[in-house]
């Protein structure tokens, strides 16, 4: 899984979401916002095209940079996407038919891994957007519900131009529930989670932007259809039902997940004094290889 390290994506202007329907509601919002994240934080937007095959190679990025940012380098947001892999948390794992609904999707072309973050199944591809902020906690504070608000006020803020109509709170039969799911109209766009170090966490979110959110569901409810076995929707998997997921596009006329990363990093920059960085943080990629094999030994076993 050695691979390159690509360059950072440039920010786009300042302007490129300036003309959006709600731009006027703006600045109230970003009043309210201000003052949520720490100053210094880097941006890092690589292109689709880069990205590697393996879903695991993100994670263990993100993995080893909340490690530096313990150790006292400055927080970073991670933007990126994947062209076609499924996430599971690590209960879905322990679903009886789990491995085999596994390998019919590898047979299929599509990349699976288990996230370490929590939650359950979410399907990726090139309309969903993945955001990670990456934050140092030398004191070791658990605020969970001020940072999932927090990362809301981001996914939210970033859909602004477009609707002000983005509300947080569960949607039942949605995939991958959470009491912070994102939604619009009643239909769930996002969903948020988190992962602790010692010294740093990661809060993460999926943001469907492009395309069909039902073709999403349907994926996510088939794998549960594969891998659950005798078992019935409830304690054991989520139950996910047909009418609960939208991406921006179908829900606020975003017009594409290009736009809605460009607003994403306006936000930062914004809020934040953000800064988009245009090549990547060096880290070995032999250290990045063995810490995806010791994330799959680790969780992706019976």
């Amino acid at each position: 899984m050695s691979v390159e390290q690509p360059e950072y994506r440039k920010a786009e202007g300042a302007q490129a979401n300036a003309e959006g329907p709600g731009t006027q509601d703006r600045t109230t919002a970003e009043e309210e916002a201000s003052g949520l994240w720490p100053s210094g934080i880097r941006i890092w937007a690589p292109p689709l095209e880069s990205m590697p095959e393996d879903i695991l190679f993100p994670i263990a990025w993100e993995e080893m940079m909340c490690r530096r940012v313990g150790e006292g380098e400055a927080p970073i947001m991670h933007i990126w996407r994947h062209p076609y892999a499924l996430t599971i948390g690590m209960r879905d794992r322990r679903l009886p038919r789990a491995p085999q609904a596994m390998d019919k999707l590898r047979r299929e072309g599509c990349s699976v891994a288990v996230r370490v973050s929590g939650g359950a199944a979410v399907p990726l591809d090139e309309g969903v957007v993945n955001v990670s902020v990456i934050l140092p906690n030398p004191e070791r504070k658990l605020e969970l519900h001020g940072d999932f608000e927090r990362m809301v006020s981001l996914i939210a803020g970033a859909a602004s131009p477009w609707t002000s109509d983005s509300r947080a709170g569960e949607i039942s039969g949605a995939f991958c529930p959470g009491d912070y799911d994102v939604s619009v109209n009643g239909r769930k766009f996002c969903g948020i989670a988190q992962r602790r170090q010692t010294k740093a966490y990661i809060l993460t979110a999926f943001v469907i932007v492009d395309g069909s959110g039902e073709e999403r569901r349907r994926l996510a409810r088939e794998f549960y259809d594969e891998a659950s076995g005798v078992l019935k929707p409830g304690d054991a998997y989520p139950e996910v039902r047909e009418g609960t997921m939208g991406s921006l596009d179908e829900l606020a006329g975003v017009p594409s997940a290009e736009a809605y990363i460009s607003s994403l990093e306006e936000w930062m920059i914004d809020h934040a004094g953000a800064a988009v960085l245009e090549q990547a943080p060096e880290l070995p990629m032999d250290e990045l290889d063995l810490l995806s094999q010791q994330l799959k030994a680790r969780y992706d076993k019976d």
